[in-house]
């Protein structure tokens, strides 16, 4: 029965003690778990059993809004190896066309699990679609078959029983899979373009069939590999030719998983032999949070011209030659807190007081090791950071937790800590000494959600001074993971209609801000969010609120709505439904509104006075593509069609906060302007 349990990771997961690391210099015997682990055996970590990768976090298999999206299919192939059709699921990257030749990555299960595994555990159509539009990973097509090579190939039973079945898949991978998929797909056939990697059973897998297949293969990964995984000697026969042929062998396993010593033979051996690899170890077990995150790192190296083979070398040990020493503290601390500060170079430096705690870093990537001072005070630099607004997290002996020194903001699903970069345009979001208007917390009743719910209004600077007057007003909404904090406190909309108004660039009008979401959606699970449902909050409870508690003009030129990521998907769907309702429509960093939208809008080009699309430079760098289509074309189309339409590319910025203050800037001064109609 135990060895039942080895390859049922989900179960046992929550029992098995937890296994720090060493701290202690290589002269020290490693450590021993007292007692057998209840998965696999005793856990023995030496001094190069450390984690060299830090835990990415969650966000990287959100489903991100706004960003193309590559295809995930089930097909059939004839298996002569087996005798019987068998499926396997596909992925193409986003804009896959026939014209382009791809790498192909095959990506293997573990024993309980099937072709439908890795899509289960860990969604790798979405962390590529992410890594992809980030430019952190090479388009590539990701094989995901079922290797467990006989005719019931299902996970049924006595799971143990088929292990014969994954030593034969290695047969059905490259006398069938490979050539359907080469039949079936562009792809470039030359083995450096093609790689192989695998969880549990399928980690050994592809050790066994990568490494002794270097003719098919140049890129080999095995994480939390399982016993089926040979002898590292029949692996590697002849390291230096090993050496020759392989661009990157990564190899994985949590501190807590009782099969690292399977790991640790291969890793040893490597080291001994001199043949360069990748060797991470994190403090998870034998999971799938650890499959995951070191899926995201393999998808960042596999198939890069220049691949790092060695890490050890250069991650936590980044060198500090070069970094500026005028550091500054920066604007978001808490009152009274020096740190963190940031420099000319846009590197931030961190001082955090722990002097019990083992390690401490951040949830920047790249980042300088943190180094402990006599103080019991950590130093530590983050890499160049682009401007304007992050959030991050502290991981203080794995665990992730907020500065104490920042000031906290709601950002990826939780309130946590944020820092400003300075920007070299940051004048048209600073406080500065100009009538300022305010931003006024309402609550509004909601029959449909039967809840009680809040919104955030910016009135203009004379909005109590001339009660006569009245104004129009625009709908903005935050994106996902923020709620109605957002565009006020992060994006600086007060200021930036201030300084518009005080310097007579923009008609002055109301700002309402509200949280877009209605039902609980969890990371990675927008797709369940229903539109409709907050769309009946703003159209038919939030308006007719803000219009009988504030001077407003009511009528539809008056009245625009924009929004940011998820918040322009909202934007569209619903002025496109309710044109009656909205005339202007800002659309950052997501949707776009193709002629053929205006042509199906009964009414549109009547009725909408001004489309305005923007996204930084850096989401559409290379002529990436958005969902529907190229931004840029899609506007050029709408002004031949006679629509007022506009687009902007916020310069050097990405995904981010400073992309989308900047929009805000352009768009304020088009709306509500008879002149532009």
């Amino acid at each position: 029965m135990r060895y039942l349990l080895l390859f049922l990771p989900l179960i046992y997961a929550t029992s098995i003690p937890v296994v720090g690391q060493d701290e202690a210099p290589s002269a020290q015997p490693p450590r021993r778990e007292a007692g057998r682990n209840p998965f696999g055996g005793p856990i023995e970590l030496g001094p190069e059993d450390k984690q060299i990768y830090e835990d990415p976090a969650n966000q990287i298999v959100e489903v991100r809004e706004g960003i193309p999206r590559g295809k995930l299919e089930m097909i059939d192939y004839e298996s002569k190896t087996v005798g019987t059709t068998r499926k396997m699921n596909v992925y193409t990257p986003p804009g896959y066309t026939s014209e382009k030749q791809y790498p192909v990555l095959y990506l293997l299960h573990g024993i309980g699990g099937d072709e439908t595994e890795w899509q289960r555990f860990a969604s790798p159509n979405v962390m590529l679609d992410n890594l992809i539009a980030d430019g952190k990973a090479v388009p590539m097509i990701v094989v995901m078959p079922n290797g467990r090579a006989q005719k019931n190939d299902r996970a049924e039973g006595n799971v143990m029983a088929a292990a014969p079945a994954f030593a034969t898949f290695e047969k059905d991978l490259l006398d069938d899979v490979i050539p359907a998929i080469e039949s079936r797909y562009s792809v470039n056939k030359e083995r450096l373009h093609r790689g192989i990697a695998g969880l549990s059973m399928g980690g050994g897998q592809s050790l066994n069939f990568g490494l002794t297949n270097l003719p098919t293969f140049a890129w080999v990964g095995g994480f939390s590999s399982a016993p089926n995984t040979k002898a590292p000697e029949v692996l590697v026969p002849d390291p230096q030719k090993t050496k020759e042929q392989l661009k990157l062998l990564w190899l994985s396993c949590g501190n807590k998983d009782g099969l690292i010593r399977i790991s640790q033979r291969l890793q040893r051996y490597l080291k001994e032999k001199d043949v360069p690899h990748i060797w991470n170890v994190d403090s998870h077990g034998h999971d799938a949070t650890h499959w995951r995150n070191n899926l995201y790192y393999f998808l960042q190296k596999v198939f890069q011209q220049q691949s790092e083979p060695n890490p050890q070398q250069s991650y936590n040990s980044k060198s500090l030659d070069g970094i500026k020493d005028d550091f500054k503290p920066s604007p978001t601390n808490q009152p009274g807190k020096e740190y963190p500060q940031v420099n000319s170079q846009r590197r931030i430096k961190f001082r955090i007081v722990a002097p019990e705690a083992k390690s401490v870093g951040t949830t920047f990537r790249d980042s300088t090791d943190f180094v402990r001072g006599d103080d019991g005070a950590w130093i530590g630099y983050s890499r160049p950071l682009d401007e304007g607004f992050h959030y991050y997290e502290l991981v203080i002996d794995g665990a992730k937790v907020p500065d104490p020194n920042s000031k906290y903001y709601f950002g990826a699903m939780r309130w946590g800590s944020g820092i400003e970069i300075p920007a070299h345009d940051q004048e048209f979001y600073a406080l500065k000494n100009v009538a300022h208007g305010q931003v006024r917390e309402v609550y509004f009743h909601s029959p449909s959600t039967s809840s009680q719910r809040r919104a955030f209004v910016y009135t203009p600077p004379d909005y109590d001074s001339d009660t006569s007057k009245r104004y129009p007003v625009l709908y903005l909404q935050h994106g996902w993971g923020e709620n109605e904090y957002g565009w006020s406190v992060q994006g600086y909309a007060g200021l930036i209609m201030d300084n518009l108004i005080a310097a007579q660039e923009t008609n002055p009008f109301l700002i309402v801000m509200t949280y877009g979401m209605t039902n609980e959606v969890q990371m990675g699970q927008l797709q369940n969010f229903d539109i409709r449902e907050f769309e009946t909050v703003l159209v038919d409870e939030l308006v007719p609120y803000v219009d009988s508690h504030f001077r407003t003009l009511t009528d539809q030129p008056n009245r625009a709505m924009a929004g940011l990521s998820m918040g322009s998907m909202e934007t569209k769907q619903i002025t496109l439904r309710n044109l009656d309702k909205f005339s202007h429509i800002g659309l950052f960093s997501g949707a776009t509104i193709s002629k053929e939208d205006a042509d199906k809008a009964e009414g549109f080009r009547d009725k909408v006075q001004l489309v305005f699309v923007s996204y930084g430079s850096k989401e559409v760098q290379g002529g990436q593509t958005r969902r529907g289509g190229n931004p840029a074309d899609a506007v050029e189309q709408l002004k031949g069609a006679g629509i007022n339409a506009h687009y902007y590319l916020s310069p050097e910025t990405a995904h981010e906060w400073q992309t989308w203050r900047r929009s805000l800037k352009e768009f304020a001064p088009l709306l509500f302007r008879k002149d532009l109609k």
